[in-house]
């Protein structure tokens, strides 16, 4: 009996975290590009501007956040749809969700 409860119990917390893992592991899928020649593929996390003015070509599909602090700090000056660009002239750093 003692066998059956822990391996149900294994199994309860596999399944558990089979659920709640997947939501948080994705990254954006396509290609974030910080010129010049800065190509990020499946993008997640903050990434600080290579060069000023910062130029974003969001190709993937989340939104992302440009910041006028490095490492995604300060204020947000633009949002970057998917499919869009933009160019920051006090860009320093680029958040994908």
């Amino acid at each position: 009996m003692r066998r059956l409860a822990t391996a149900l119990g294994t199994l309860a917390a596999a399944g558990a975290m089979a659920i709640a893992l997947p939501n948080a592991a994705f990254a954006a899928r396509g290609q974030l590009i910080l010129a010049p020649g800065q190509f990020i593929q499946n993008p997640s996390g903050c990434y600080n501007a290579p060069i000023f003015p910062l130029i974003v070509q969001n190709e993937t599909n989340e939104s992302v956040r440009v910041y006028d602090g490095p490492n995604c700090t300060g204020n947000v000056i633009a949002v970057v749809p998917p499919g869009g660009g933009t160019t920051q002239e006090f860009g320093s750093s680029v958040y994908v969700p």
